[in-house]
């Protein structure tokens, strides 16, 4: 599985933070991860939370990412920038019995994390430990178990009202302010990853216009 990380730019000083604890997890799991920043506070390319949400979209529909994991201060933002998107399904995980249950229950796509509430003394513990629940035992398997039938029809059920409910990405995007877009593929090492593992060609045609502009 590919796993991309994106900090907005409220808590881009914790980016080395929360990269460092995610690669100890999932790196022996046989999972990669891509860090497309912010790196730090004082990047020239800010990302705020409604363009992570853009960014974490056009990394999942166009399959250069499997996963994302992003956050700002509550998480909330994140969470609600993301699930404005077709394509991402991302939840709310505060703690590892969040992250053990979206995983298995919500099988979705994105997590959004508060790295700034309640982040303190241990804080890379709690990530540590999210990680472990969210990557490490496979995804809608169901919890309880005796609720795995029901819990996949639903997941079902949810991805068909998706479907019907939200547009294709790009229709979306060129409606969106350009320079919002355009900042979402801003940073630094963007072109560096996303290229390379990007598998829909109208989704790469599209961002090279954008950066070409």
């Amino acid at each position: 599985m590919r796993i991309a990380l994106i900090n907005e730019n409220s808590q881009a000083a914790k980016n080395g933070t929360i990269l460092a604890a995610l690669k100890k997890v999932v790196e022996p799991m046989g999972h990669t991860v891509d860090n497309y920043g912010m790196y730090a506070a004082d990047d020239a390319a800010q990302l705020t939370y409604v363009q992570n949400g853009i960014l974490a979209a056009l990394l999942l529909n166009s399959g250069a990412a499997d996963y994302v994991v992003t956050g700002c201060g509550t998480g909330e933002g994140a969470m609600l920038a993301l699930n404005s998107f077709p394509g991402v399904i991302c939840g709310h995980v505060e703690d590892p019995v969040d992250a053990y249950t979206f995983a298995h229950v919500n099988d979705g796509n994105a997590i959004a994390m508060p790295f700034a509430k309640g982040f303190g003394w241990g804080g890379e513990l709690n990530l540590e430990y999210c990680f472990e629940k969210l990557f490490g035992f496979g995804h809608g398997q169901g919890y309880p178990p005796e609720r795995r039938e029901p819990e996949m029809r639903n997941k079902g059920i949810l991805d068909d009202v998706r479907a019907k409910a939200y547009r294709p990405l790009l229709e979306i995007l060129p409606d969106l302010d350009p320079a919002l877009v355009k900042g979402a593929v801003a940073g630094e090492h963007f072109a560096e990853l996303f290229f390379p593992n990007c598998k829909d060609d109208a989704i790469a045609a599209y961002v090279k216009g954008l950066l070409a502009d």
